[in-house]
């Protein structure tokens, strides 16, 4: 192998530039971490998009990046989700800035996170291909081939693959991809429609087949289909009279379709690695795992993904933490991952079901669903990603580990707001005798730490990792104990950390007071 063409090692190499592998150099780089990003496509924003929807959680880690405003204007709201048959989720009451499903295709997504992860400063490596990655101590060597053939070697303190379900990262580390093919041959079409549907979001399914409808905001639609007799490898002509038989069997007519400019079939799988890190090595989004398309969780789970593991490596390269919180990202993200490939099995089985029994377990689950409402609720908390909550050490406040919705600050800010940047939040309740309006926001430490208070009357310390949730919780809690929850999980030099005592010290008789 030849020397690597970069002087300086990158401490992180993104392989893949999906929504996960974008969102999470963008992180890093903003972080001030050096980040490469190898991409074997050559570089181009593609519209031939899988997916279609980003659910409220996405959207609100996307908002902690200033990102979601300019998608909200892009994409289109749907305040509910049809499942299959008779069954709709309401998203109206969701405990959340985004109550809705926000239709937009990847690309603009995509889009957004480049121009970000441009702005900080993310080099990228397009046309080069990933052959192989060793590791030791130290760091992470990646084997990779440019456009013009030539061998490559590049070095980095640890490697993210982001690069989809056949993930090279993945094999290089030795991990299996244990999992099956739920659903064989799905045809795929962008077309013209004729007749305009009357919903947003169309999907049904009927008899033996499914079939989704989906606008792309330049007078295509995206058809997505599948019959269930019809079982031929993806590699099988396709034409687009195929596309307008399973679209009326599901949904009743083809609304004219015509004028298709893309067509393809692919498989559906479910498949999760058994780990998500290995030595020095990560996996993140349909590199870790791949689920059918059934509630459009697969994009959102990957972005939440790489919210997940940005700041902990940013840290951990920082010196702000120690090395085994790493460790979380697995502990953390792994059930969620295979909570995720359940559900969205779930409802492909349950739509598609066919025998009595199966047919009478959809009719308890749409009557379950639709009357009870914390079945209902959790139900919507899984499929747009703001019911989970993350393990928490025994004897934590009950807080610990769960996502923090959109809050209002004293100061007339908001949470998400306060998390750009990838600062951990610490809210306390207003000092004793402070005046309610035009209250300041409380002093930000250097860079990793913002203070903000209450705008209601709640008694509550906590403090709000970057990626939204609850890093640590108190009722009643002393300025000490602030100090040394601050010291656990925010981390700094030691100049840092007298910076924050000295700041928490200068409020320490107020805090008394408040709590």
């Amino acid at each position: 192998m030849s020397a690597t063409k970069n002087a300086t090692p990158a401490p992180v190499i993104v392989v893949g530039s999906g929504p996960t592998g974008l969102l999470l150099a963008g992180d890093l780089a903003a972080a001030g971490v050096p980040v490469t990003v190898v991409e074997k496509r050559p570089h181009r924003i593609s519209n031939l998009s899988r997916a279609f929807v980003l659910h409220a959680r996405a959207l609100e880690q996307l908002d902690a990046r200033g990102l979601a405003d300019g998608l909200e204007e892009v994409g289109r709201p749907l305040d509910r989700l049809r499942l299959f048959g008779r069954l709709t989720l309401d998203l109206g009451g969701l405990p959340s800035r985004f109550p809705h499903v926000l239709v937009i295709p990847q690309y603009e997504v995509e889009k957004a996170l480049e121009r970000r992860a441009v702005d900080a400063g993310v080099v990228f490596r397009h046309e080069t291909e990933v052959t192989g990655l060793t590791q030791d101590a130290d760091g992470v060597t990646v084997d990779v081939r440019g456009a013009d053939g030539a061998p490559e070697s590049l070095r980095a303190s640890y490697v993210v693959g982001a690069d989809g379900m056949c993930s090279v990262v993945r094999g290089a580390i030795g991990l299996p991809f244990p999992g099956r093919s739920v659903i064989r041959s799905v045809v795929l079409a962008d077309v013209r429609l004729a007749e305009e549907p009357e919903t947003l979001l169309t999907v049904n399914a009927a008899g033996d087949a499914f079939a989704f409808l989906a606008p792309f905001g330049d007078g295509y639609h995206r058809v997505i289909g599948w019959h269930q007799d019809r079982d031929v490898p993806d590699t099988a002509p396709l034409d687009l009279e195929e596309v307008k038989e399973i679209t009326r069997r599901a949904l009743g007519r083809d609304f004219g379709m015509h004028d298709a400019r893309w067509m393809s079939r692919f498989h559906s799988d479910e498949r999760q690695a058994p780990a998500y890190r290995v030595g020095r090595v990560f996996l993140a989004g349909d590199a870790a795992h791949v689920h059918t398309p059934a509630g459009g969780q697969g994009m959102n789970t990957g972005l939440q993904d790489a919210a997940n593991l940005g700041w902990k490596l940013a840290a951990v390269l920082h010196g702000t933490a120690d090395a085994g919180l790493l460790d979380s990202y697995q502990a953390e993200r792994h059930p969620v991952g295979r909570s995720v490939l359940r559900s969205s099995g779930g409802i492909v089985r349950l739509a598609m079901a066919r025998r009595p029994w199966t047919l009478a377990l959809r009719a308890v689950a749409t009557t379950l669903l639709s009357h009870v409402g914390p079945a209902r609720r959790r139900a919507v908390g899984q499929v747009t990603g703001v019911g989970y909550r993350y393990p928490a050490p025994r004897g934590s406040h009950r807080l610990t580990g769960t996502r923090v919705p959109d809050v209002a600050f004293a100061d007339g800010g908001r949470l998400y707001e306060a998390l750009r940047g990838g600062r951990f939040v610490l809210v306390t309740p207003r000092p004793a005798g402070e005046a309610p309006a035009g209250t300041p926001a409380a002093s930000d430490g250097p860079d990793r730490l913002a203070r903000r208070y209450w705008a209601d009357g709640r008694r509550t310390t906590v403090l709000v990792r970057p990626d939204g949730y609850v890093a640590w919780a108190a009722d009643g809690a002393e300025a000490g104990t602030v100090r040394e929850a601050i010291a656990a999980h925010v981390g700094g030099t030691g100049a840092d950390r007298a910076d924050r005592a000295d700041e928490t010290d200068r409020t320490d008789e107020a805090d008394r007071a408040a709590l």
